[in-house]
């Protein structure tokens, strides 16, 4: 069940974040978008239906999810760059995943959300400077201050994981 669940295994941030570490991280979330639309693509409803695990999220659910969380990234961001070390607002996301909006909807909207909030993401982080990385944010849940490099890094991580949850159920199930 840990491999079905946490199949590239938990986050773990360098002791050390270098230049190779960011740059490789950028590259992961410029490419989410593409990737994911192409995991995607052949999909049928069914499929998109279909929990990725026993008792874990559709497909449909972990693509909308990817659109709601990165979205909550990039304004966490925009927020640790323009105010000093602001605690930021937490979510319910399994409660995000239920909401009805999503329930039946497309995944065509979260991928071109996801296509745009990426493209935007991108292009701030590759002209953010040292400085800017360093800046912080608190999160509520156990008031951990979270620099922007290491959020950077939660997401790019982020981004493979939930990808290998839909990769890893396409290849089990011969899609």
């Amino acid at each position: 069940m840990e491999t079905l669940q946490y199949p590239i295994g938990k986050f773990q941030a360098p002791a050390q974040i270098t230049q190779e570490h960011l740059t490789a991280w950028i590259d992961t979330l410029d490419q989410l978008p593409a990737r994911l639309r192409a995991l995607t693509k052949d999909l049928s409803d069914e499929q998109l239906d279909t929990p990725y695990r026993p008792e874990g999220w559709t497909v449909r659910q972990v693509v909308h999810h990817l659109a709601d969380s990165h979205h909550n990234s990039y304004i966490r961001f925009k927020w640790a760059l323009t105010e000093d070390n602001p605690v930021i607002k937490a979510y319910d996301e399994k409660a995000w995943t239920l909401l009805p909006d999503l329930e039946a909807s497309p995944i065509e909207w979260s991928l071109r959300h996801l296509e745009v909030i990426h493209h935007k993401l991108v292009q701030l982080l590759k002209v953010m400077t040292e400085a800017h990385y360093k800046r912080t944010f608190t999160h509520p849940d156990g008031n951990k201050v979270v620099t922007l490099e290491e959020n950077l890094g939660h997401y790019a991580w982020h981004s493979n994981h939930h990808y290998a949850h839909i990769e890893n159920l396409v290849k089990r199930s011969n899609w």
